[in-house]
């Protein structure tokens, strides 16, 4: 028999959570980055402040500022490296 479940680093722990805060908006949303186990895989979300504050104590993180370290120019790594806000701001916001 097979297990559905894929192979997962021994490090990986699904308890540790872990939020880092993008920016907080001028109206109150809170723009973040929410991952599970991993820091670096990421969920990006968006939500008014007092709810961002109950769901930051509900999954028991702490909020962080600035972003993740980029992996370095031409490594397969740099390939995976970016995220839709990223993406936004340096694709569709810039072009003529």
């Amino acid at each position: 028999m097979t297990s559905l479940d894929p192979a997962t680093p021994a490090d990986f722990d699904p308890r540790r959570k872990f939020i880092r805060v993008v920016e907080t908006r001028p109206d109150g949303m809170v723009e973040f980055e929410f991952a599970v186990g991993e820091p670096g895989l990421f969920v990006e979300m968006v939500m008014p402040a007092a709810e961002f504050r109950q769901f930051c104590q509900d999954q028991g993180v702490t909020p962080t500022q600035g972003a993740l370290p980029e992996a370095a120019a031409g490594t397969q790594d740099h390939e995976w490296d970016w995220s839709l806000r990223a993406a936004r701001e340096k694709h569709f916001r810039h072009e003529p």
